[in-house]
Formats: C-alpha cells, structure tokens, sequence
C-alpha cells in the first residue's frame, strides 16, 4: 500500500485555482508533521507549505497570501489549496510526511513521500 497519494494537480491559466490532495494511509501520517514540496527539472525540492500536529502553518515566502495548507484528520487527508498562480508555480508537487515528528524541522526529517503531481500554470 502507497502511503502518501496526491491528486489534484493539471493546468490551468495564471490567476487560477486548484487544490492538491494527499490521501495518507492513517492517523501514523496525518497526526505528524506533513507538508508539500515541489520541484522543477534540475532544480531543488524546496518546501511550499507545513503543517504541524497541533496545527501550526509555515509557508514559503513565495506562496504566503495565495496557497493554505490544510489537513482533514478524520479522512487522513492532507491538502493544498492553490489561489492566483502564477506560472512560476508550475512544478511538481509532492506530499511529505516526518513520521514520528510533531513539530515540523529541516528537510531530513521528511520520511515519507509520495509520487507527486504536476501542476501547470499558462500565462
């Protein structure tokens, strides 16, 4: 079983909307730290959006005021919600989740990951 399954993700024009889903095997994924990352061809994973145990978010600078990141404890659901993208958005976007780990930290921390979704935005 996959533990970590996004969708959501296609193309759309600049100003657009999606949102990003993570379907998580159980409450071993969905009560610890989780978050969204991206990554283009030949470049950094860089880290979009956290969430920790008791709830509390982090963005990228680059995001704050378009994207929130929620989760759905009782779906074991985690999600991004994405508002007036630009195409420098454009990448693909995948699901993290630092089992064991109720605080967010750095990047090693994220144990688990899923497949990813591309995300498109056309000027």
């Amino acid at each position: 079983q996959v533990p970590l399954v996004e969708s959501g993700g296609g193309s759309v024009q600049a100003g657009g909307s999606l949102r990003l889903s993570c379907a998580t095997s159980g409450y071993t994924y969905i009560n610890f730290c989780m978050a969204w990352f991206r990554q283009a061809p030949g470049k950094e994973r860089e880290g979009v959006a956290s969430i920790e145990h008791y709830g509390i978010t982090t963005y990228a600078d680059s995001v704050k005021g378009r994207f929130t990141i929620t989760k759905d404890i009782d779906k074991n659901i985690l999600y991004l919600q994405m508002n007036n993208l630009k195409p420098e958005d454009s990448d693909m976007y995948y699901c993290a989740a630092a089992r064991g780990y109720l605080s967010c930290g750095g990047r090693d921390s994220y144990n688990s990951w899923g497949q990813g979704t591309q995300v498109t935005i056309s000027s």
